[in-house]
């Protein structure tokens, strides 16, 4: 008896440690510098966003945070380095989420969940993707694209940005399921190469994001027909958005930040209320919107929500074209 008691005293002091080790754990933290991971090359969205947010966080927290590249796999190299991390909030992930999300559907081998495997910090900023044509494309509207694709059935290609089951080629997939169009998809590294044909006309259209492609329509190379947002850009109030045509349509990159799992919620939190706050400042508004980008407000708990959803929606789009990638 003695035993037994002295074994669930144990249990009840290890039991009320646990807490009570990650709250002094989130008391100290942070103690050293931070590494922030972006699984994508310099330059792009991800990567604007991550310095920027970067610089900031490091100046709240009073610790350096350094921002690493390791690009690959559409963004499954980086956060599979994360993922392996120890789970101590030293090592985060800023990524575009709409990749993050198809991945488990596209790739039969990943080698980690993102809803199981990493945990939810904080979401920061969402922008759309434009729907795109070359110039050579006799079509003024997306009404008129669909029609178009109709009429010259097989005829008609879409470059797929960032490759085969990146967020630009899905939302192609995705347009192309909802209206009924069959064109065929050329795979491309990145977007600058996919956006580079589509001014010489070797590609017929593309979604792709805003930051990269609207400089392309300013200049008039290409044709914008439509966003993929929810609703109307202010930048852009007479530009329509596809759910205009396909109800419901919505794609684009959702920029966040995650943690390895089993990281300590105190410590999760005290990084979520730093972002919080910092995607609030004027300047990371201003410096938002240059991106096309607009900031996103969720909880962990609603991020870990909206992943859960995101996931399950993209199987059944990526089951339907029977797309996976040894």
């Amino acid at each position: 008896m003695k035993l037994i008691k002295t074994a669930i005293a144990a249990c009840c002091i290890t039991a009320f440690s646990v807490p009570a080790l990650a709250q002094s754990e989130a008391a100290d933290y942070p103690n050293r510098p931070i590494k922030l991971v972006i699984p994508f090359p310099a330059g792009g969205t991800s990567d604007v966003l991550g310095r920027l947010v970067g610089d900031k966080l490091g100046a709240a927290l009073g610790q350096t945070v350094v921002v690493e590249n390791r690009a690959g796999a559409g963004g499954n190299i980086g956060a599979d380095y994360v993922v392996r991390s120890k789970p101590d909030g030293y090592t985060l992930v800023l990524l575009d989420l709409g990749n993050l999300t198809i991945s488990p559907s596209v790739y039969p081998k990943l080698p980690f969940h993102p809803v199981k495997d990493l945990a939810p910090v904080s979401m920061l900023a969402y922008s759309p993707h434009l729907l795109v044509t070359t110039n050579a494309l006799p079509v003024k509207t997306q009404e008129e694209l669909v029609e178009y694709a109709k009429k010259n059935k097989g005829k008609v290609n879409f470059a797929a940005a960032a490759g085969i089951g990146s967020a630009p080629h899905m939302a192609g997939v995705l347009f192309a399921q909802k209206s009924g169009v069959d064109w065929s998809y050329i795979p491309y590294k990145g977007g600058a190469q996919a956006l580079t044909d589509l001014v010489g006309g070797q590609v017929d259209a593309t979604m792709n994001g805003m930051v990269a492609t609207y400089p392309h329509v300013k200049s008039g190379s290409i044709k914008l027909l439509a966003v993929s947002s929810s609703k109307r850009l202010p930048q852009l109030p007479d530009v329509p958005t596809v759910s205009e045509m396909i109800p419901g349509f919505l794609t684009g990159s959702w920029q966040g930040v995650l943690a390895p799992a089993a990281t300590p919620k105190p410590i999760i939190e005290k990084l979520h209320a730093e972002m919080s706050k910092i995607v609030k400042m004027p300047d990371v508004q201003e410096k938002l919107a240059t991106l096309g980008a607009e900031p996103i407000e969720m909880t962990p708990d609603e991020f870990g929500s909206w992943m859960s959803t995101q996931v399950t929606n993209w199987a059944e789009v990526v089951r339907t074209a029977g797309i996976k990638i040894e």
